[in-house]
């Protein structure tokens, strides 16, 4: 299968980890170093870095490393990922109560409803449930 990769910076690996296997249905690929994943769902490869990681050589690289000015990569912003989901109010009904913070409330739109969550380290997720 072909996937479309995505890579978000996230403070925890282990704690993105358990946001997006256990709420929101990806599965582990790797997890080879603390400050690095791979998760997927479908064909979304999900890329997770935290800021300053390495490998498990110890050598720096990958998408945590520092720019060349040193400027750390940062979780958030208003890029986002988008996922399709069924019940999107009992999903985002279950996610508060443990919790996750809401940067928009369920709206409905044209096309479907929609609301944005935050991981554990702000980065923006949309939730989507077409109309049917």
């Amino acid at each position: 299968m072909e996937h479309a990769s995505i890579r978000y910076i996230v403070h925890d690996v282990d704690a993105a980890i358990g946001f997006y296997v256990g709420d929101l249905g990806f599965s582990t690929v790797m997890h080879p170093a603390p400050g690095f994943a791979i998760l997927d769902r479908g064909a979304l490869r999900l890329l997770l870095s935290a800021p300053g990681s390495r490998g498990p050589d110890g050598s720096p690289g990958g998408g945590g490393h520092a720019m060349a000015d040193g400027t750390m990569p940062s979780p958030g912003g208003w890029n986002r990922i988008s996922l399709e989901v069924e019940n999107l109010e009992a999903l985002v009904r279950r996610l508060v109560a443990r919790g996750v913070p809401l940067r928009m409330d369920v709206v409905v739109g044209v096309g479907g409803s929609q609301a944005l969550v935050e991981d554990p380290s702000g980065n923006l997720v949309e939730l989507f449930e077409p109309l049917r």
